[in-house]
């Protein structure tokens, strides 16, 4: 039997947020994935995070004025 639910690591147990039907005493495996803890950034943190990106084109990348001439390439049997 494969159970997935949430738990919240809190003084070194977990607590699961729902009840599963298991009996007491029965063995278990446990798999933990931590989800992402979002930041606390401050607005200057955030905007110094974006200014560090690369710039259009810096890396290859596509450019939104090439937008058009991939959609809709001109066909040579004009």
């Amino acid at each position: 039997m494969t159970i997935t639910t949430e738990a919240i690591y809190e003084q070194g147990v977990l607590k699961l947020s729902q009840p599963i039907p298991l009996a007491e005493g029965t063995c278990v495996e446990v798999i933990v994935i931590a989800t992402k803890v979002p930041e606390n950034n401050t607005p200057g943190e955030i905007l110094a995070k974006i200014a560090a990106l690369p710039l259009e084109g810096d890396r290859g990348e596509f450019s939104g004025r090439d937008h058009d001439k991939i959609l809709y390439p001109r066909s040579n049997t004009t």
